[in-house]
Formats: structure tokens, sequence, C-alpha cells
């Protein structure tokens, strides 16, 4: 079964007050806990504002992000659905529980993942 890539990027939720954000954590968590029931859930999670490491290909490590990098991820949910249209529907309730844009990407198989 396809899985899917549900993304949004850092920043995307700044325009939601402060005291508005114990509503949308606890409208995330009704989403994540109806995935999990529907059986659809493999794993998710927002990412902490900080700089990143990027660990290239020869072992060097360099500060990150990459400067031509115009968006960086700000949190993801990974899911295991029979069509991107369900995949879609997934994460318009997303969106709507965290009140921004979610992109969704099919994940290429993989048999040895």
């Amino acid at each position: 079964m396809p899985r899917y890539l549900i993304s949004f990027d850092d920043g995307s939720m700044d325009h939601i007050p402060e005291a508005h954000l114990p509503a949308v954590s606890e409208a995330a968590h009704a989403v994540l806990r109806e995935a999990k029931s529907a059986g659809v859930w493999i794993f998710g999670g927002g990412l902490q504002r900080q700089q990143s490491s990027i660990v290239n290909a020869d072992g060097s490590i360099t500060n990150g992000p990459v400067p031509e990098t115009k968006a960086v991820l700000g949190g993801f949910s990974i899911i295991e659905v029979p069509s991107r249209a369900d995949a879609l529907a997934w994460a318009a309730k997303i969106a709507q529980a965290c009140r921004c844009a979610q992109e969704v990407r099919e994940i290429m198989f993989d048999p040895e993942s």
C-alpha cells in the first residue's frame, strides 16, 4: 500500500496567536488519534526551529539549511493509505487542525524499507 509524506514548511503556523496554540495542538492530536485508530498512521512530528547540520557525501559537516533552500520543513506525517485521494483527505484534516497548508507527496516504494 502506498505511503505518503504530508508536510508543512517552518513558519507556516507563525500566524496563529499564542493563546490559540493549545486548541491547535488538541485538534492536531485528535487527527493523530483518528489516523492511528484508522490504522493509517506510520510516524510524524514537528521539527524544532533551529539551524540544521548538513552531513555531505564526503562525510564533512556544514551548517544548514543550504542557502539556496527556499523552504525548511516544519513538521510532517507519514501515512499509509490505498490512494492519493485518501492521502489528500487526511492532509485536509491535518491542514484544518494545524491551520496551515499541507504538501502531499507519495513516498517511492523500496522493498528494503
